[in-house]
């Protein structure tokens, strides 16, 4: 447990951003002998039994291991997660100056607890594509900030704080007039690129204060993007360990979970989709074959869930109440906002018990509205019967999220039966 806390810390640490978390997923996979597919190359050679392949699309990445004896109507067992995070988003013509103070035009991306993004160095990531169309990854390191105003000059401050998501959270990075400030022309610089090459950027903030272990023998773990690099990184760790036999193992690590996954390398896309035909195809099958494979297949949705809050109890259900360091959560709702059911939850129990980790039940209170995953849009747009999982979090959607240190490696644990078709 302590190798798999410190090796999802350095995962996290090298993926700020979607695109960062992609590349590094593409990267330890083709050290263990994944290789890279271009998705507009003919796959027919490529895909056959005994091959560890990926693809890439922008924030998004998919990976797959075809077991010896695969054929055209081997069923997937699919691991689904999400790259990227709540937070903010650079706009165009992002230079600033107020008042002597440089600042950066952000927008609001997804449902951050905007309050949390308040005084910390924040980190600019992501991706900046020249003009012939080639993209570069940047990050700037330690970069702005986003100040509160002192409590002498807002003594209400204390009673309600509820920022101006316009006025109030635009991040200072320096000192001096309007000429002084170019966001683009550094993160030009980093590219290594000249500034007026830069025909658009996918540019986003991160708290960029190292993962920590702290508490109490050192059991707790606080670190930006746990939800959900978490799961990324358990279904890495788990496609790597996992000896698939009756099933095509499959790691799906969408963009845009937290705006609704509606993009070309979303969930609600048709990036997995297309994916698994093109499998089935090349393997020499038909549309038949991927029907009969389909029926035969599971996917497990994995993305970070609740744990009981020690102050606000109230706000869970009064009987399920998951702990930290109690093990993945199976997550349930009536109104399919989870895609858990009785069936699902069986092959849970299974693959727990074959894993030797416990595991949690979570249903939302229901005077409290109840998020969703990308596990109702792949059952629907696949016909996938489809669980939720995942690990209990406090400060879910804070620029740095709280957790225990044994249920990353738990549910890694799990994933690791489920993706062998183990249970």
């Amino acid at each position: 447990m302590n190798a798999h806390i410190d090796d999802l810390a350095a995962f996290v640490s090298a993926s700020p951003s979607s695109y960062h978390a992609a590349a590094e997923v593409a990267r330890r996979l083709g050290e263990a002998g994944y290789r890279t597919l271009d998705e507009t190359a003919d796959w027919r050679d490529d895909v056959h039994p005994g091959a560890r392949l990926l693809v890439v699309r922008d924030g998004s990445v998919i990976a797959f291991a075809v077991p010896e004896g695969a054929h055209a109507g081997t069923p997937f067992r699919i691991l689904g997660a999400h790259t990227d995070s709540p937070g903010f988003k650079l706009k165009p013509k992002p230079s600033l100056s107020s008042h002597g103070w440089l600042q950066a035009g952000v927008e609001v991306y997804g449902g951050p607890i905007v309050a949390s993004w308040f005084d910390r160095e924040l980190e600019l990531a992501g991706r900046v594509v020249h003009r012939d169309g080639t993209s570069h990854l940047v990050r700037t390191g330690p970069y702005a900030r986003i100040p509160h105003l002192a409590i002498h000059l807002d003594r209400e401050l204390n009673n309600g704080f509820s920022p101006d998501r316009q006025r109030e959270v635009q991040p200072v990075f320096g000192v001096g007039t309007a000429q002084d400030a170019d966001v683009v022309g550094h993160l030009a610089e980093l590219a290594g690129i000249d500034s007026e090459a830069v025909a658009g950027y996918d540019i986003i903030t991160v708290d960029s204060a190292a993962p920590a272990r702290f508490g109490q023998d050192g059991k707790l773990f606080a670190s930006a993007r746990l939800d959900n690099l978490s799961s990324v990184h358990a279904g890495l760790t788990a496609l790597l360990a996992a000896e698939p036999a009756n099933a095509i193992a499959v790691l799906a690590a969408f963009d845009h979970e937290e705006i609704g996954s509606e993009s070309r390398s979303g969930a609600a896309g048709p990036f997995l989709a297309d994916l698994l035909e093109r499998i089935s195809y090349a393997l020499g099958g038909s549309r038949e074959s991927l029907a009969r494979a389909i029926a035969g297949s599971w996917c497990l949705s994995s993305d970070a869930g609740h744990a009981v809050h020690p102050n606000r109890p109230e706000k869970h259900d009064p009987v399920n109440r998951p702990l930290a360091g109690g093990g993945p959560l199976l997550k349930i709702n009536a109104n399919q906002r989870y895609t858990t059911d009785a069936t699902g939850a069986a092959l849970w129990a299974r693959t727990c018990a074959k894993a030797g980790v416990p595991w949690q039940e979570f249903v939302s209170n229901n005077a409290v509205p109840c998020g969703s995953t990308i596990g109702p849009m792949t059952a629907a747009r696949l016909g996938i019967p489809t669980l939720d999982v995942g690990i209990p979090l406090l400060s879910m959607h804070s620029a740095r999220e709280l957790a225990h240190v044994d249920d990353p490696s738990y549910l890694a644990a799990a994933i690791t039966v489920f993706l062998s078709a183990g249970a």
